[in-house]
């Protein structure tokens, strides 16, 4: 049988149960079938954290040397691979194949490389006082992972879950999983103690809220909408388990007066399209003055239009398709509900792109003369849509910039100290001066309904991490 229609537990490969169906994983460029998942529910989850609960003792206490050597390992691997990785990435999500070479694997490997870095200064034991301070690991982690960005989302878990001591249980999503297949059996090539890693497929009602009640759980980390990371809290608590949520976004690029335009605008635009807009960090709102108005539309419509959309494979094409026909539907719906809005359309629309009909295409869209009320400027629409509001003073950019209930990411445009003062006052979890260059080793996460933990680095890391005083 396939390996990509089992479950991956307690060191093997286990067939699905006879009477489990199947999960078609759909190329969305194309709208064919590329492969099956099984559907695992209890039974298999069950498994899983028990093969996981028994791993752990010994995993705990392998010494870091070894735990960092199966990272440097996997990091090796992955690479060995990456174009087979990235072309996966390419047929299952749609992500524009030098967007899946440059940063579907650039993330993962940068991930891998930090974590093996951080896990040589973690100060996982120190001194306070008469007290010992020691950090161990959480224990047994379910980690229950998106589609967008499929082997990243689950290397953030991993990596600083591996590093300190626990073991994992992965549910990664039913529309995406090749890659992850494909990981795992990575991590089986690289000898990784069976147990540490185990693999059920399914979907979120079924096998994610399982992981999410099981006694033997510790941890839950997840990653994705708002409203399912909501359930996933609700249903843990009923264990007191540790809950790290990594949700939506609606983050905002601020441009000042003082800003160079042309720069600020294109930035903006590649960060809003980034993998076809189906990024929680996307910078959806354009926050701009009033007097400028007018440039910012034009620079974005030529933004826009300039686009090759079309087959993810070609090297050619910088917009892919929406991930599924329910994504594609969802984004037409919210250019539809611009237009009822009176949103004035710049360039876009809710129709299909010329001369492509088959696949979930969607046009590159953008709105200006925004309302902050409208849905368009205050939902996550994940697609390639990006609303323009003007603004007349920088209290006024900062407060439509926190005008809501998300607050994952955001950058603001301008003379360096002013740009820096307006970002201090943005309450969100990352922002970038100017384009300031991605750190892989800083801290992702957000503030309010974005999400209450962080990964990546150090910050990562300790997330995985129980702290203990031992009073001398």
């Amino acid at each position: 049988m396939d390996k990509r229609a089992m479950h991956y537990i307690g060191g093997e490969w286990c067939d699905p149960a006879p009477e489990a169906g199947g999960i078609e994983v759909i190329n969305p460029a194309t709208e064919t079938v590329i492969g099956h998942v099984a559907a695992g529910g209890a039974v298999e989850v069950d498994k899983a954290v028990v093969a996981a609960a028994k791993a752990f003792p010994e995993w705990a206490l392998t010494p870091l040397d070894v735990r960092r050597d199966y990272l440097k390992k996997l990091r090796d691997s992955i690479f060995a691979r990456r174009r087979d990785f990235a072309r996966m990435i390419t047929d299952e999500v749609g992500t524009p194949a030098r967007t899946s070479r440059g940063i579907q694997l650039g993330l993962p490997l940068a991930a891998l490389d930090t974590m093996a870095e951080t896990m040589g200064t973690f100060p996982f034991e120190e001194k306070m006082g008469t007290s010992v301070i020691v950090r161990e690991p959480a224990g047994v982690v379910a980690a229950i992972t998106p589609w967008n960005y499929p082997l990243q989302q689950v290397i953030a878990k991993l990596a600083p879950a591996l590093a300190a001591g626990c073991t994992f249980v992965l549910k990664p999503s039913e529309v995406a999983p090749l890659s992850v297949h494909a990981l795992a059996e990575v991590l089986e090539e690289v000898g990784l103690p069976p147990g540490v890693f185990n693999l059920v497929n399914g979907t979120g009602p079924v096998v994610g809220e399982a992981l999410a009640v099981h006694p033997l759980v510790d941890m839950v980390s997840f990653t994705g909408s708002t409203g399912a990371g909501k359930r996933v809290h609700a249903l843990a608590s009923a264990t007191v388990k540790r809950v790290a949520l990594e949700l939506g976004g609606k983050s905002a690029l601020v441009i000042l007066d003082d800003a160079d335009i042309e720069a600020a605008v294109n930035a903006g635009m590649s960060k809003a399209y980034l993998n076809g807009g189906q990024t929680c960090s996307a910078l959806t709102r354009f926050v701009v003055p009033r007097a400028i108005l007018a440039d910012v539309e034009e620079i974005a419509k030529t933004a826009a239009e300039a686009n090759v959309i079309g087959d993810p494979q070609s090297d050619e094409t910088t917009l892919g398709p929406m991930v599924s026909s329910q994504q594609r539907d969802r984004v037409r719906a919210y250019i539809a509900k611009g237009l009822a809005d009176g949103c004035t359309m710049v360039t876009g629309g809710d129709a299909p792109p010329e001369g492509l009909d088959v696949g979930y295409f969607v046009r590159p869209t953008v709105f200006s003369r925004v309302g902050r009320a409208s849905e368009i400027a205050r939902d996550e629409i994940f697609g390639p849509v990006v609303s323009i509001i003007a603004y007349d003073t920088d209290e006024e950019a900062t407060e439509i910039a926190n005008d809501s209930i998300y607050g994952l990411s955001g950058s603001v445009w301008g003379d360096p100290e002013r740009a820096l003062g307006v970002a201090r006052k943005i309450r969100t979890g990352q922002v970038d001066i100017n384009g300031g260059r991605y750190n892989p080793a800083a801290p992702f996460g957000g503030y309010k309904q974005s999400g209450n933990s962080r990964e990546l680095g150090r910050y990562g890391l300790e997330e995985y991490l129980e702290i203990k005083a031992i009073q001398l």
